[in-house]
């Protein structure tokens, strides 16, 4: 009985793998297992990237929301509260698109909260 070597897929699951690592440096873009580990470590930090990424927006909008409502006089978590006891239910992205892009709106929403 011929040996069966599953060639088709084997060679498939190689070029995957090689195709992902087009663009390293070096032996990281040709030899298969040093691909693999690069592609599979690089997965890892994409996956952690995508977390960090919500992190960093938020922190960002934070930072442009505290800077527009100190220019009227208050604080971050002054105005957030203010905010939550009116009822106004507003994220920090369209607070801070706000606070950035029309600044005529966000001061009377300030001016509406205090």
């Amino acid at each position: 009985m011929p040996r069966s070597v599953n060639a088709v897929a084997s060679r498939a699951r190689r070029k995957r793998i090689l195709n992902q690592a087009k663009g390293f440096y070096g032996k990281r873009k040709n030899v298969y297992t040093v691909a693999k580990n690069v592609v599979e470590k690089g997965m890892t930090y994409s996956y952690v990237g995508r977390k960090l990424k919500k992190r960093e927006y938020r922190q960002l909008w934070i930072a442009r929301i505290n800077a527009g409502v100190r220019e009227e006089g208050l604080t971050y978590s002054r105005f957030i509260d203010l905010l939550t006891k009116k009822g106004i239910e507003l994220n920090r992205k369209v607070l801070a698109d706000m606070a950035m892009n029309e600044p005529e709106a966000f001061k009377a929403l300030v001016a509406s909260v205090k």
